[in-house]
């Protein structure tokens, strides 16, 4: 196992995280789907994912389809679009970590106590966990037990209604809504463009292969084009006219997108993507290497500079792995 599929209800904020391991296709994940949560609440209303090419494909689409479900998915490099999902991404992440310690490799033996976790603890944004906000009671748990708590009071929670607990949880999920759009409108400016428009495009690389644990802030704080605005999609996207060969989708954010003012055109080629959408980064350079010990055996790491980034910011890799993913590449130190 190697990958969680991580599900969370808008409403309640209910969670499920299921084990994946590769290789998987969009079947595969249909049947999981439906076993886990169909199975419990039925078909959604619709559904709200990232543009990975599971949740494109035709197979994926037909299905949700068939059964009447809204597919809505993020537009590219705005992760915003679903940050619920980010933001439980974070918690679940934290929470592994934390439970696995020192045997990280036995983080499936804790998924399932993580579910619970999550879906038990209290949530400023609906003031109650999503358990209690889908069931209606409060889980038995003993940490979860006010021994202050008394008879009447017991009694007079059980006695609410499902009708209560979701006009609650509206009046919470408005209020929390309210609050963040408060923050968010603080840093933010408003922007709209027109058809025709040169702008230029902000790339975000949240995704980079061979660049794991790696952070590269130099490439993500940069603008390519100016590219012609072709139409605009809905209130805040816009869709742009990108070279024939770009593999990446051309609806983006108004928050990615620049103005471009005057006569003078300051061009720059948008980074490599592969079919998936993720950026591809070759190695530029080998600047040193190191022989280490590993599970009892000498393995030999070298010191990569990658393309578009400075020596500072070399990495040290596993040399085989390296010539696997890299064959073409000239493996000796400059």
């Amino acid at each position: 196992m190697s990958v969680i599929l991580v599900i969370i209800d808008r409403f309640t904020k209910y969670a499920h995280f299921i084990a994946l391991g590769h290789p998987f296709s969009a079947a595969k994940i249909a049947e999981l789907f439906m076993n886990t949560v169909v199975r419990l609440h039925g078909w959604p209303e619709e559904i709200i994912s990232d543009r990975d090419t599971i949740f494109l494909s035709n197979f994926w689409t037909g299905l949700m389809q068939s059964h009447s479900v809204k597919l809505l998915r993020s537009t590219a490099f705005h992760p915003q679009t679903d940050g619920q999902t980010e933001n439980l991404n974070k918690s679940l992440e934290a929470y592994l970590r934390c439970a696995t310690g020192s045997m990280p490799k036995q983080w499936t033996n804790h998924l399932a106590m993580a579910e619970l976790w999550y879906n038990t603890k209290f949530h400023t944004a609906t003031q109650m966990t999503p358990f209690e906000a889908l069931y209606g009671y409060v889980p038995s748990m003993p940490n979860l037990v006010d021994n202050g708590e008394t008879l009447i009071e017991a009694v007079e929670y059980t006695v609410k209604t499902r009708e209560q607990i979701g006009r609650m949880l509206q009046e919470n999920l408005y209020k929390a809504q309210e609050r963040m759009r408060m923050y968010a409108d603080k840093k933010r400016t408003d922007k709209e463009f027109k058809d025709g428009d040169l702008v230029y495009l902000k790339i975000q690389p949240f995704k980079q292969h061979s660049l794991a644990n790696t952070s590269f802030h130099k490439l993500s704080a940069r603008y390519y084009g100016p590219y012609r605005i072709i139409e605009r999609i809905g209130k805040v996207a816009y869709r742009l006219d990108l070279p024939a060969d770009t593999r990446i989708h051309n609806v983006f954010h108004v928050s990615l997108l620049k103005k471009h003012h005057g006569s003078h055109v300051v061009s720059e080629q948008l980074p490599r993507f592969n079919e998936e959408g993720d950026l591809l980064i070759k190695p530029l350079a080998i600047l040193d290497r190191r022989v280490k010990k590993k599970n009892n055996k000498a393995i030999t790491e070298v010191l990569v500079q990658w393309e578009h980034t400075n020596p500072e910011d070399a990495t040290w890799k596993e040399l085989h792995e390296l010539q696997i993913q890299y064959p073409d590449f000239k493996w000796q130190v400059e």
